[in-house]
Formats: structure tokens, sequence, C-alpha cells
């Protein structure tokens, strides 16, 4: 399978920060691998409603959930670009992320084999000088990926917090043009041990 990246914009600011650090990034990707681009804000899926005990779950036919969805399926490698929002992922990055608790459970589907062995990384900008404040952020994304069976290409980390700051941060540009390098490791619980 050619190489086919998904990013998931999660930011409720247009062309922000964690989007322009995401397509630095892509710059550098072959020409001839496929990216597609979808703005949660443009593409809003509805509260998650938690029904696995209670009916039947039933493929979504349109609208943003089925446009999500039938990305996510089609992507080897699924960028969740969201900024540092109170520590995590953007509301709309867990709404996105918590859907795929209905699409796991959706007949026919098999969503958590079809994405075993997929990609899952990270982008973010923050608005604070130490990193270790997105931790809250790469675990989100590494126990998914964990749970799911993927590999975790990590996050991409960038300093910013009005508009066009991270493009100060020489430092997230150039970790940017090397990001999507290589084969990431399949992601593992930090209770794993190598």
């Amino acid at each position: 399978m050619n190489r086919r990246f998904l990013f998931v914009l999660g930011s409720a600011r247009p062309d922000g920060n964690t989007e322009l650090l995401a397509r630095r990034a892509a710059e550098q990707l072959p020409p001839d691998v496929e990216q597609q681009w979808i703005d949660l804000t443009a593409h809003p899926l509805p509260d998650f409603e938690d029904l696995r005990h209670d009916s039947d779950h039933v493929r979504p036919a349109g609208g943003s959930a089925g446009l999500l969805l039938d990305a996510t399926l089609a992507a080897t490698d699924l960028v969740i670009a969201s900024p540092l929002y109170w520590y995590s992922v953007s509301a709309h990055t867990k709404r996105y992320l918590d859907h795929w608790s209905g699409w796991l459970r959706t007949p026919g589907l098999d969503f958590k084999a079809t994405m075993a062995g997929r990609t899952l990384w990270g982008v973010t900008a923050l608005a604070h000088e130490e990193a270790a404040v997105a931790d809250p952020l790469a675990g989100t994304l590494n126990n998914s990926a964990a749970y799911m069976g993927m590999r975790f290409g990590g996050v991409l980390l960038g300093n910013g917090s009005r508009p066009g700051d991270v493009l100060k941060d020489t430092e997230a540009l150039a970790r940017a043009k090397t990001f999507f390098a290589g084969e990431a490791p399949f992601a593992r619980f930090p209770y794993e041990s190598d």
C-alpha cells in the first residue's frame, strides 16, 4: 500500500501555529505521498454517545462522521495536529478520538484490525518553555496507538502563542524537516517492558 497521510486539524483557530508546523513537516514528504487535510472545525462531529451496551452501531453514511471514518480507514499515516489545550488535545480532537470507540463496535468495520500496523503521529504547538507540559498529550496519542496496535511516530513540538510564533522556533522547524522520515516503532503502553 502506498503511503497516504491524513492530517486531522484540531485547532479552534484557522492557520494556527500547530497547523503551520504540520504543514512545514508535510512539505518534506515525497511528492508521490498522498496527503489529505481535514479541519475538524469545518467538519464538526456530534458529541460522542457511548452506546456500546445499549444498541447496535451503524456505519456513518455521510456527513462529517462518514468523511472522517472513510479518511481514517484509508490512511496509512494519521497525523493528529492539535494545539496543547489545558495540557492535552483540543476538544475537537478528543471528540474525534472518542468516535473511535463507536467505530470499534460497528459491525463489519473491523476498525481495530484495519488500523493495526498503521502509524499515528502528533504535532502540537504549546505556549510554554518546558516541553514536559505536553506529556499528557503525547501520552494520549501513544496510548491510543498502543491500544489499536499502531505504530507511534511521536509528537513534533513547537513553541508559539500568537499566530505565526511557531515560525520563529528554529529548533521545531529543523525537527519538522525529518519528522516523518524513517519507520516509527510499534506503540507500547508505559507499563510494558522491552
